[in-house]
């Protein structure tokens, strides 16, 4: 809900655990709840930024003021969620493509057509080959001044700028391969080379909040 024109497809799992028809209902469901989690995100955004445009000093607000008005900006595209069974390779192939499908559709995507300066590819593979190696923390958190030193260090990438490396960080952000979140202060100058510490990250959080947010049942 943070990046601009972001793509979400729902995956429904353990589908042979339910009937056909158990399958169908579930899946509306949870489509529907998106959509009303959705909807009430766009109101409480609204109500937010009205109290703050309607408060005695606003100006003393304008730095809230303007991250709300960042986050109502950010689209976010839904795509029909895709049931699937675990245990059966064809539903994980079945989600391959379509993935893959929707992947490839321009509107979605328009990154896909667009012709990339060799020098995309360079630094790409060589954050790849940075995220891979041993001397990478496992948290993959690198501060941004010191990537450029060590791409730089590299002989085809020496004259390699913070600018040029900041627009293709853009990039790598969108597709997925870096997370970058240049919009944060505190985090402007920090690159997760690895997303996937940052998803686990997140699972965890989650889990310790829903675990101390249960109420015992009398």
């Amino acid at each position: 809900m943070r990046v601009p024109n972001s793509v979400v497809l729902p995956v429904g799992t353990h589908v042979d655990c339910c009937q056909e028809q158990e399958v169908a209902e579930k899946t509306h469901d949870i489509m529907a709840r998106i959509t009303a989690m959705l909807a009430e995100r766009k109101s409480n955004l609204t109500h937010f930024i009205d109290n703050l445009e309607s408060s005695e000093e606003p100006k003393f607000y304008m730095d809230q003021w303007e991250r709300l008005k960042e986050m109502e900006s950010c689209t976010l595209t839904i795509l029909n969620l895709v049931a699937v069974n675990c245990t059966d390779h064809r539903d994980i192939q079945k989600l391959e493509t379509t993935i893959l499908e929707h992947v490839k559709n321009e509107e979605l995507f328009p990154e896909v057509v667009r012709v990339l300066p060799p020098i995309y590819r360079q630094v790409e593979a060589a954050i790849v080959d940075i995220a891979q190696s041993e001397e990478m923390a496992d948290h993959g958190m690198m501060d941004l001044q010191y990537l450029l030193s060590k791409l730089s260090q590299r002989k085809h990438l020496a004259s390699l700028g913070r600018e040029l490396l900041q627009d293709i960080l853009r990039y790598l952000h969108r597709i997925g391969l870096v997370v970058w979140y240049e919009e944060i202060k505190h985090l402007e100058s920090t690159v997760f080379l690895q997303p996937t510490f940052l998803i686990t990250m997140f699972k965890v959080s989650v889990g310790i909040r829903t675990i101390y947010s249960v109420e015992p049942k009398l």
